[in-house]
C-alpha cells in the first residue's frame, strides 16, 4: 500500500480538514496546525529517549529504540486511537514536524491495519510556513483600524462585520491588564495560525480593532503591525456611562460567566475576584500608591455589593480607572503622534463608526 503525501496547502486550513497530529504532545502544546487533534506516536518521555539516542549514536539507534519503546500493548493502544479518530473523519491526514519519519510510521502501522490515510508532504513546518506567508501578504491589504477609548465596544463592532478581523479573540485575552480569560492565553505559534486561518479567503479590505502589539502572550507579527501601523482610521467617541456599561458587561458580567461555567459559583467567584484584584495591583507603579489604595477599597466594596446582586457597583471603580488613568494615557499617545498620526477617516459614535467601517468595506 502506497504511502501517499498531500501538498502542504492552505486549502487543508480552508476546509477545514481533519488533522492527525502525531508529534509528542509537547510539542503540540507549543502550537497546532488548526483543526488538529493530537495522537502521539510517542509521548514526550518517549520522544526524549529517542532524540537522546538520536544526537549520542545516531539515526538507526534512534528508530530501534523507538521500536522498543513504542511495542506491544503501547503501540496496540497508538494504532487503536488512530483508527477510532479516522473512523469518526475518515478524511483525516496525518503529520508530524517536517512530514518525515513519525508520520510514515503512523501511516504504515495504519496500513497495516487496512486503512490508507495520507501525509502532509513537508508536515507541520512547510504548512507553518505557509501560514505565515498568508500573514505577510495580508500586510499589504488595505486596512481600517477602528480606535477609540476604552469601553467603546470597538471589538463589538469589529465583529459585525464579515472582513473584521478580532486579535483579541484569536490571542484569548482582551488586550489590557484586566484582560486575562479564565483559559490559558494563546500560545504565539497558536495566535498566528488563528489569524492567518482567519486571513484566508479574505482577499481584500481588513478591518481590525487598534491593539498594541502584544496581546495578552502574542505578538502580531511585525509585518502586519507596520500594515496596521499604516492604516487609516475610524475613531469611536461614545460618553462615559456607556462605556461604563460596556465594561461591566465584558470585563464583570461575562467574566463571572466563564468562571463559574468553568469552576462552579463559588469558586468561579473567587478566582474572578482575585483576578479582577490582581490585575489592579499590577498597575501599581502607574496608578501611584494613594490612587491604588482608593480603588482597591472601592473595587472591594463593588464586590460585596455584587456579592448581594448590585453587579452595578463595580461602575464605582471603573469610572476613575477610565477617567483618571485610561483615558489620559489614551490622549497622551494620540498628542504623541499628532505629527505622524495616520488618518482618520471619521469619528463618531458607535452606530456613525459602524456604518462608516460598512461603507468604507464596500
Amino acid at each position: 500500500m502506497t504511502l501517499a503525501t498531500v501538498p502542504a496547502s492552505l486549502n487543508l486550513i480552508a476546509q477545514k480538514t481533519p488533522l492527525i497530529d502525531v508529534r509528542a504532545p509537547v510539542e503540540f502544546a507549543q502550537g497546532s496546525l488548526p483543526g488538529a487533534v493530537n495522537l502521539p506516536l510517542m509521548d514526550d518521555d518517549e520522544r526524549h529517549q529517542v532524540g537522546i539516542a538520536y544526537k549520542q549514536q545516531g539515526q538507526q539507534a534512534a528508530i530501534s529504540l523507538g521500536e522498543r519503546l513504542v511495542s506491544g500493548d503501547t503501540k496496540r493502544a497508538r494504532v487503536d486511537a488512530w483508527l477510532e479518530y479516522v473512523a469518526r473523519q475518515p478524511d483525516a491526514i496525518i503529520y508530524c514536524f517536517r512530514g518525515g519519519l513519525r508520520s510514515q510510521i503512523a501511516q504504515q502501522w495504519l496500513a497495516d491495519a487496512g486503512i490508507s490515510r495520507p501525509r502532509i508532504d513537508g508536515g507541520w513546518k512547510a504548512l507553518r510556513q505557509r501560514l505565515c506567508q498568508r500573514i505577510d501578504e495580508a500586510s499589504s491589504q488595505p486596512m481600517l483600524v477602528v480606535a477609540g477609548l476604552t469601553g467603546c465596544a470597538k471589538t463589538m463592532l469589529i465583529n459585525q462585520l464579515s472582513n473584521g478581523i478580532d486579535l483579541e479573540a484569536f490571542a484569548n485575552h482582551k488586550g489590557s491588564a484586566f484582560g486575562r480569560q479564565p483559559e490559558e492565553p494563546t500560545t504565539q505559534i497558536n495566535f498566528e495560525h488563528a489569524l492567518a486561518k482567519r486571513l484566508i479567503g479574505l482577499s481584500g479590505k481588513l478591518v481590525i480593532e487598534d491593539e498594541s502589539r502584544q496581546i495578552g502572550n502574542a505578538n502580531i507579527p511585525l509585518t502586519f503591525w507596520h500594515g496596521l501601523q499604516r492604516a487609516p482610521r475610524i475613531r469611536i467617541e461614545m460618553p462615559l456611562d456607556w462605556r461604563l456599561e460596556q465594561l461591566r458587561r465584558d470585563y464583570i458580567e461575562a467574566l463571572e460567566q466563564r468562571y463559574t461555567a468553568r469552576y462552579g459559583q463559588q469558586e468561579g467567584w473567587q478566582r474572578m475576584r482575585l483576578q479582577l484584584a490582581n490585575a489592579l495591583e499590577r498597575l501599581a507603579k502607574r496608578l501611584g500608591n494613594a490612587r491604588l489604595q482608593r480603588l482597591q477599597r472601592l473595587q472591594c466594596m463593588a464586590f460585596d455589593a455584587h456579592a448581594l446582586g448590585n453587579v452595578q457597583a463595580h461602575e464605582a471603580w471603573l469610572a476613575p480607572l477610565l477617567t483618571e488613568y485610561y483615558d489620559p494615557l489614551y490622549r497622551y499617545h494620540l498628542e504623541k503622534q499628532r505629527d505622524n498620526r495616520p488618518m482618520e477617516l471619521h469619528v463618531g459614535d458607535w452606530e456613525s463608526c459602524l456604518e462608516a467601517a460598512r461603507q468604507w468595506s464596500a
